[in-house]
């Protein structure tokens, strides 16, 4: 027997997808008659709630948060957005819900296809990490009729919906540590436009070159990945006297690179990054680094996701989630 799903019982009520949602979920919108001939319908349908077997110790319903990642974002070891996703793993069982995974295909955002966990209809609410295309993502918000969670990506539009690190105001601050120890020709590297989380972090990188009335030469301004996110490392002919990295993995191949042309860092250069993350097996190269409070920011995204699905007013608003910033070796003081 084909699993009913919420277009299935609006298209017998006569009513959108959204309406029927919001009546077997219990939030306000929809009046009490047609809440329950909704609820009939569904009932005489066979239809069962997302999560509705799941229970917890003191069996209550657990709700089901789905996870989706963009393909980009992994490889074959353990990426900033996995290790994410781990840690809300973790944080799911503090509330009371549990969490389940598909990958974003290049191709299904190619061709505006919706994940399986949306379109099943098997999850309670959606927690989508990472930047995926405009055009996808408002695909997306038209054709899936749960809750959707922007995790570290927003613009003008999402931004309600959306929990950040600082990136602007963290990168602000890893540029003022290099002006305070006397750097003051400085390059960015990072592809601006590949996320909204590198256009925060470049621009929080001009705020504080501004400030001190300095210029970046447009050759210290570098890419560092391609479209599909792959790392390519390039060297401008001069160099600076600090590199002001996007992330510490950019970070860490930038220093080997150097390494290579019998570059010290940071006798000859300083290297910073940003997140303070590199995956197991990566050399640890002691990069100053400002670290993302990741734990904070999974947790903060549930809780979100799980305001919204109870249709409280207080989900719907942008948060930014504060980091600190490391020093260790990389920069000459």
């Amino acid at each position: 027997m084909a699993k009913v799903r919420l277009a299935d019982i609006a298209k017998v009520a006569g009513v959108s997808a959204v309406t029927v949602h919001n009546a077997i979920t219990g939030q306000k919108g929809v009046s009490d008659e047609m809440r329950a001939r909704i609820l009939e319908i569904a009932k005489e349908m066979g239809y069962r709630q997302p999560g509705s077997g799941a229970r917890n110790t003191q069996g209550k319903s657990l709700r089901c948060i789905g996870v989706v990642i963009p393909e980009r974002y992994l490889a074959e070891y353990t990426t900033f957005y996995w290790k994410m996703y781990q840690e809300m793993a973790l944080a799911a069982t503090e509330k009371s819900c549990m969490v389940t995974v598909e990958i974003l295909k290049h191709e299904m955002e190619d061709e505006m296809i919706v994940p399986c966990i949306a379109k099943e209809q098997t999850v309670d609410a959606l927690i989508l990490m990472g930047d995926t295309s405009r055009d996808y993502i408002h695909y997306l918000k038209k054709n899936v009729d749960r809750t959707i969670v922007f995790l570290d990506f927003y613009d003008n539009e999402l931004a309600k919906d959306a929990v950040i690190a600082d990136n602007f105001h963290g990168m602000y601050l890893m540029t003022e540590y290099l002006y305070e120890h006397g750097l003051t020709k400085l390059a960015f590297v990072g592809s601006i436009h590949f996320s909204s989380s590198i256009m925060d972090r470049y621009c929080g990188f001009s705020k504080a070159v501004l400030e001190h009335r300095d210029v970046t030469p447009a050759e210290w301004i570098l890419e560092d990945r391609d479209e599909r996110g792959q790392i390519e490392i390039h060297l401008p002919e001069q160099m600076p006297e600090a590199f002001v990295c996007n992330c510490d993995l950019t970070a860490g191949l930038l220093m080997l690179e150097l390494e290579k042309r019998g570059i010290s860092v940071p006798e000859d250069v300083s290297v910073v990054g940003f997140d303070n993350y590199l995956y197991p097996g990566f050399p640890d190269l002691k990069i100053t680094s400002y670290e993302i409070n990741t734990k904070a920011m999974v947790k903060v995204a549930l809780e979100k996701a799980l305001k919204q699905i109870r249709g409280a007013a207080s989900g719907k608003n942008m948060e930014i989630v504060s980091g600190q910033l490391v020093p260790k070796e990389s920069v000459k003081l």
